[in-house]
Order: C-alpha cells, then sequence, then structure tokens
C-alpha cells in the first residue's frame, strides 16, 4: 500500500505541466493612510506574473472564501463567530493590526481559502501556489502580526480530514517566528513544524516548534543557505511528509525594514530553488505561500515573490524529465 501512494506521488510530479496559482488581491482590506502592511504587493504579484508570462491568465483562479466550517477546523468557535460578526474587542484588533471591517473578513477568509485551493491542487498536481496567505502568526483562539486566520493550519487541517494528507511539514521562512502555526500543532506528531527566522525579531516571546533556527541579525546568503540545505535534507528523510506548506517569506531580504537579516534577491531565489528541489526529487506535493515581505521599495517585493513562482512553474514544467521522480 505504502509503496502504491508513494508512486502516486512521483507521478503527480511527472505529469505536471503548469503551475495553478489562487489570488485574492481585489479582495482589498481598507486600511488607514500610512499603514506598514504592503497590501499592493498582492495585486503587482499578480501582475508581474501576467506581463512577464511566468504563467498564463488561465493558470491564475480567483480564491473561494474559506468556509467557515473549516476556519473552525483551526479556530475556536468563539474567535471565529468575533471575527464574523465585527465583536473582536479593540485590544483584539490592535493585536492583529487590522481595524475590523467586513472587508477584513472577506479579505481573510479569500487569504485562506487561497491556500485551502492550493492544497487540493497541489494534491492533484504536486505543486500549486496560493499568491496570498503565510498568516502564521494567528493562533486557535486569535490573530496578531497582521494575521486574522492562519491559513496554512486550515490547509493542513483539511488536508488531513479530506484523506489528502496526513503527514505534513511546514517549511517555514519567513524572518518571524511562526509562532501561531507552532502552537496549533504542538501536540499532532504528524504535522512538522520548522521555522528559520531571526533571533531577536517578531514575535518576542517565541513558541516551541519542532525545529527552530534562530538566525543572529545581519545573517546573509552564505550563512543562511547551508543552513537550510542540511536541515530541510534532515526533515524530508526523518519525517517523511506527505505534504509540505512552505512559506516563501520576502522580508529575510537585505532591505526589508522589518527583517534583520541580509538575504539578496538572489539568494531568496536560490532559497526556493532549495525547497522546491528537494520536495521535486522526494516527489512530496508542495503548497506554496507568500507570507511577509515589508521594504519600502514594493518593486523588490513583487521581485522576490515573482521569483518564487517562476522557480515553481519551471520546476513543474521540467518534472517530466526529471527521471528519480518518475
Amino acid at each position: 500500500m505504502r509503496a502504491r501512494l508513494e508512486r502516486a506521488r512521483a507521478e503527480r510530479w511527472c505529469t505536471l505541466r503548469g503551475l495553478r496559482a489562487f489570488y485574492s488581491d481585489h479582495f482589498v482590506l481598507p486600511l488607514p493612510e500610512g499603514h506598514k502592511f504592503p497590501m499592493a504587493k498582492y495585486s503587482g504579484l499578480r501582475r508581474r506574473i501576467l506581463e512577464t508570462g511566468i504563467l498564463p491568465s488561465a493558470a491564475l483562479t480567483e480564491a473561494p472564501a474559506a468556509s467557515w466550517d473549516d476556519l473552525r477546523l483551526v479556530h475556536t468557535a468563539e474567535y471565529v463567530e468575533a471575527v464574523a460578526n465585527g465583536t473582536l474587542p479593540a485590544d483584539a484588533q490592535r493585536r492583529i493590526g487590522f481595524p475590523w471591517s467586513p472587508g477584513m473578513v472577506e479579505r481573510s477568509r479569500r487569504s485562506v481559502g487561497a491556500t485551502v485551493a492550493a492544497t487540493r491542487a497541489a494534491a492533484a498536481d504536486g505543486l500549486a501556489a496560493s499568491l496570498a496567505g503565510g498568516t502564521h502568526h494567528s493562533f486557535a483562539d486569535r490573530g496578531e502580526g497582521f494575521c486574522v486566520f492562519n491559513d496554512v493550519a486550515v490547509g493542513a487541517r483539511v488536508a488531513q480530514r479530506d484523506g489528502i494528507a496526513q503527514r505534513i511539514a511546514v517549511i517555514d521562512c519567513d524572518v518571524h517566528q511562526g509562532n501561531g502555526t507552532a502552537a496549533i500543532f504542538q501536540h499532532d506528531a504528524r504535522v512538522f513544524t520548522f521555522s528559520m527566522h531571526g533571533a531577536s525579531n517578531f514575535p518576542f516571546r517565541k513558541e516551541v516548534s519542532d525545529l527552530d533556527v534562530a538566525l543572529p541579525d545581519g545573517t546573509d546568503d552564505t550563512a543562511y543557505l547551508p543552513l537550510l540545505e542540511q536541515h530541510l535534507d534532515d526533515i524530508l528523510a526523518a519525517h517523511d511528509p506527505q505534504l509540505v506548506f512552505y512559506l516563501a517569506g520576502a522580508d529575510p531580504y537585505e532591505h526589508d525594514r522589518l527583517g534583520k537579516l541580509k538575504l539578496t534577491i538572489d539568494g531568496l531565489a536560490r532559497r526556493d530553488a532549495i525547497v522546491l528541489e528537494r520536495c521535486r526529487a522526494a516527489a512530496i506535493p508542495v503548497v506554496i505561500t507568500m507570507s511577509g515581505g515589508y521594504a519600502t521599495d514594493i518593486d523588490a517585493i513583487v521581485t522576490i515573490h515573482a521569483n518564487t513562482i517562476a522557480t515553481a512553474a519551471r520546476l513543474g514544467r521540467d518534472a517530466g524529465v526529471i527521471t528519480q521522480s518518475c
């Protein structure tokens, strides 16, 4: 039985001829003037993908709204109801960093819906992307750090419920620790949480992931990339996941306002290639999410995220000739 499942996994990568991606950028979160959250990066990313031909328009699909039932697989009924009905206390809204509005609710559901849709697409195809998501600071009963609902956690629970995968790995390469994700899965040995983040960065009270790699300020490409390779190889070998969620944060970038690390744009592209090539070699389906990015130069953020999708698209096109997976 296991051999058949592994062969089916490999065949999904082998037959993949195009990457599917799910977007929610036209569901805009209304924010006050001068707010630090870079909402414009999402529409900029989709425009860049289309204008440069990274993906054809037919490969991009508007994200559905996540169902309330799917959200309750991860979040408490009380928290979901407070978000839905606009009864979040003022301090809870401050912790999230967004004022409540119907637009905030819709955008948050669509962002999760993009990752859930990408989860199902990756199960069928081997690889898929959410052009949003990575909201890893959201806990079961609260949000924080610009994260309302935890899209990766919901995607993972949907995968487990629907028989898509039971053993899952979360490869979190955002510069901030995935504290909400770590807390949500702390008692589920089927989900391995890996966070490679800045040691002195938000959140200042860290949770405990299955593996945390806390990096000193100023860590650059030459220090970061070998560490990622080493730990990723160990995780894939030891945990043997049936599905990977990859949070491809743009905020380890050297000019990110909130990052404190020194990765270059080329280094971040090599990071993406390391994660995706190793998962392809192991024939593990991958769900890509964007996660954070706070550089003053929005174009740089868009470039970093577009490079992630371009790398995934290339690997998807090349998958049929990779003999070790086929």
